[in-house]
Parts: structure tokens; C-alpha cells; sequence
């Protein structure tokens, strides 16, 4: 059993990262570093020096960024960051951003007053470095590492003393608690429903983001393309079409930069429709209780935070891998499964989906993520029936939990160098 301190530490955590964001995560967290340097400075810089880490750099090079009109990348973010964003807004830092902030910060990039650097010094995946510079020399500098909005050190040229941690922090000092898929399912099935019902939010707004997706024509279409004659024709009017397409229309609403809050997990949004939004579809297709919802949809953040506490914030692994083991288990949870069967459903899981590569964030994420809740249902249904990959098979342990271990480690660890390929092969097309 969880005691009253377990319980309440991870109440905390779920309340941490499970929060809105606009716009994918990556370019968000260097506007919201520039948002934050340039209210330092007092005035908008002349100059903004960038140091991003390759998983930054390359999460960041081919997504659209919301209020842009379609534009991609760094530099419309970095600047719009500068003119028109706001810090106390976190992730949703271009919230409130104009079409006039939008127009000055195309003459910003075509004026050349912006410089990235790729990070070479600091080994965090997740590094941002933002010094900004004013006409008459003042230079003020932020830096977010370790989490997207954690801004870890502020100072200026005159010589002050860097504050340890700021107003935006995700709270370092507070040790995550160390969770388990065990300790996972007791907390989302026996946590009193009025301290989960906020999780409710994750449903309104992804649900919102994908009615935008099918109502607008976004990066690649995949979800629109599987609610068309032709997509019917070939998927069906099934449960699992339903869970593809409407996933796949809120990733292809945020990924191409509509202006839209989705609910993230771990920092991504993309984890957060992928954990949200095949719970939500199954529950109304399988007229499931709002209780049942609340806890299903909590099982699956929980889970994925749970396996990204020893992957990283970010790493050469697909976040889909993540996000959809989470919505295996809340669909099966919604099919009746049991603990042990919700196990079983992670090893499948783990079986199937274990190398997909991160190769950035980009509009054909859509895909990958209607690969990985395709694979979630599956799962389910085999779980439901016990039915799950053994331990004779592949990475697969007995225990469940060193089954995730496994996954993480080769995500964290065994894949370093194929990240650093990819950044490669991105950074040097012709």
C-alpha cells in the first residue's frame, strides 16, 4: 500500500508534469529562455547569442511554430520570444503574441541578429543558453536546463551574482519520488477521485486540438486523411480508426504550429495527446464511467512519467514509445484488465516498439504516433486476454519494472550514438 506522504509526492509530480503548452516544447522552452533574458535586459536586444544541446537543435528544426503562419524553426521562435513573449507564461510563452510581434520579428531574422551555436561543454540533452545584447552593450543571460522550463542560473555583464534558481523552476530541490508500475496502478486506482478529476483538463484540451486538426488542413493530414471516404473505406468506422484518426488530428494540428494549447506530459506535447487521447476515444466508444476515464487517463501520464524518470527529459528514443505504453494501460484498464494484465500490456509494448528513433519534431510525427497507438491497442487486446510477450523473448524480463529499465537504458544510453548520427544526417542534407 502507498503511505499518505507517497500519495501526496505523487500527486505533486503528476501536477508537475502534466500541464498546457502551445506549440511543440522544444522551440517554446528557447523562446521562453529569450523571453525571460530579454525582460532581464529591460529593452529588446540588438543581439541574441544562442547555445542550444543537439537534442534541442534537433527537436526544434522542422516544427512549426504557433502564430507564425506556418513557419518553422528556430530563428521565427527565437525572435518572437524577444519581442512579444512573456516568461510567467511557461510554455505557453507566445500565447499572446500579435500580428504586428509577428511582423517585427520577421524583419528581426531578415536583419541577421540572431546566433545558435550548438553546445559542445554541457552534457544535459536539455541545455539552453540565451544572452541577449542591447545596443549599448548591457548583456543579460538565462539558462534553462535538465526540464523545459527550468531556468537554472540569471545574470548580467555588470558582475552580480547568479541567483541559483528562478520563479519558473520545476522545483530540483524536490527529489521526484521514485515510482513503479505497482505503485503506478495503486495510486490511479485507489487515489480519492477529487484529487484526480483535474486530469479531466488533458481531455478538454487535446479533445480541442484534435476537433482543430479535422476542421483545418494541418502539416500532413493523417488525421483527416482517416476520416475521408478513402481512409473509411480502408480503416473502417472502427474503435481503432476512431483512436488513430482523432490522435493523429491533434498531432497534426500541433505540429504544423496551430495556436492551441494541448495538455503535455514530461515536457512534450505530443506525450501528452499520445496519453490523453486514446484513453478519452476508447472511454466514449466503450461507454466507460467518468471514474473509469479519471483513472485510466491518470494511469497512462503516470506511466509514461514513470518510464521517463530513467529515459530523460529528452533522448534518441521516439516519445511515442513512451506515451502510447501509458495509453495501453489505460485502455486496458478500461477493457477490465487487471494489474497483471495492465503488466502484460507493457511488455508487449516494450517488444514491439523498442529502437524507434527521435528524428526531431516535425508534422510527419503524426506517424509515429499512429504507429505507437496502433501498437497500444494491440497490446490491450492481447493483454486483456493474457496473452504478453515472455521473457524467453528479446529484452523482455519476468519483472515488469526491469523490463522498463531495459527500454530506458537502451533509449538513454544504447542509442547515443545513433542520436548523434541522426543530428548528423539532419544537419548535412544537400
Amino acid at each position: 500500500m502507498l503511505t499518505d506522504q507517497e500519495r501526496k509526492e505523487i500527486l505533486r509530480l503528476l501536477h508537475r508534469e502534466v500541464v498546457p503548452a502551445i506549440g511543440c516544447t522544444e522551440p517554446m522552452a528557447v523562446a521562453l529562455c529569450v523571453a525571460r533574458a530579454t525582460e532581464l535586459l529591460g529593452s529588446l536586444p540588438s543581439r541574441i547569442q544562442l547555445r542550444l544541446s543537439a537534442n534541442i537543435l534537433k527537436n526544434a528544426m522542422g516544427v512549426g511554430i504557433p502564430g507564425t503562419g506556418g513557419m518553422i524553426g528556430l530563428p521565427i521562435a527565437v525572435a518572437m520570444g524577444a519581442i512579444g513573449g512573456k516568461s510567467c507564461l511557461g510554455l505557453e510563452v507566445l500565447r499572446d503574441c500579435t500580428p504586428e510581434d509577428l511582423a517585427a520579428a520577421k524583419r528581426y531574422i531578415q536583419e541577421n541578429r540572431i546566433t545558435i551555436t550548438l553546445e559542445e561543454d554541457d552534457p544535459d540533452k536539455l541545455f539552453i543558453h540565451a544572452t541577449v545584447t542591447a545596443d549599448d552593450g548591457r548583456q543579460q543571460e538565462a539558462t534553462i536546463k535538465g526540464s523545459h522550463t527550468n531556468f537554472i542560473e540569471k545574470g548580467c555583464s555588470g558582475g552580480s551574482e547568479n541567483s541559483a534558481l528562478s520563479e519558473h523552476s520545476d522545483h530540483p530541490e524536490d527529489p521526484d519520488h521514485s515510482l513503479s508500475l505497482r505503485s503506478v496502478f495503486l495510486f490511479a486506482t485507489t487515489q480519492p477521485l477529487e484529487d484526480l478529476r483535474f486530469i479531466l483538463e488533458a481531455k478538454r484540451l487535446n479533445e480541442a486540438a484534435a476537433a482543430d486538426g479535422l476542421r483545418e488542413n494541418y502539416g500532413h493530414q493523417l488525421g483527416k486523411t482517416m476520416c475521408s471516404p478513402l481512409g473509411r473505406g480502408i480503416m473502417g468506422d472502427s474503435i481503432f480508426a476512431k483512436v488513430l484518426s482523432e490522435t493523429s488530428c491533434a498531432c497534426d494540428a500541433r505540429m504544423a504550429g496551430a495556436k492551441i494549447p494541448v495538455m503535455s506530459n514530461s515536457g512534450s506535447g505530443n506525450q501528452g495527446i499520445c496519453a490523453t487521447m486514446p484513453v478519452v476515444v476508447f472511454a466514449r466508444e466503450n461507454h466507460n464511467t467518468e471514474e473509469e476515464l479519471i483513472r485510466a487517463l491518470t494511469l497512462s501520464h503516470l506511466t509514461a512519467i514513470y518510464i521517463k524518470q530513467s529515459l530523460g527529459t529528452l533522448s534518441a528514443l521516439c516519445g511515442c514509445v513512451v506515451a502510447s505504453t501509458g495509453s495501453s494501460c489505460g485502455i486496458t484498464y478500461l477493457m477490465g484488465g487487471s494489474y497483471e494484465q495492465i503488466a502484460h500490456s507493457v511488455k508487449n509494448m516494450i517488444a514491439n516498439l523498442t529502437g524507434m528513433i527521435c528524428d526531431g519534431a516535425k508534422p510527419s510525427c503524426a506517424l509515429k504516433l499512429t504507429t505507437g497507438v496502433g501498437t497500444a491497442v494491440m497490446s490491450a487486446m492481447l493483454a486483456i486476454q493474457h496473452r504478453y510477450v515472455t521473457s524467453a523473448e528479446g529484452i523482455i524480463e519476468d519483472d515488469v519494472d526491469r523490463s522498463i529499465h531495459n527500454l530506458t537504458s537502451i533509449g538513454s544510453r544504447g542509442m547515443d550514438v545513433t542520436d548523434r548520427f541522426v543530428l548528423d544526417i539532419m544537419t548535412h542534407k544537400k
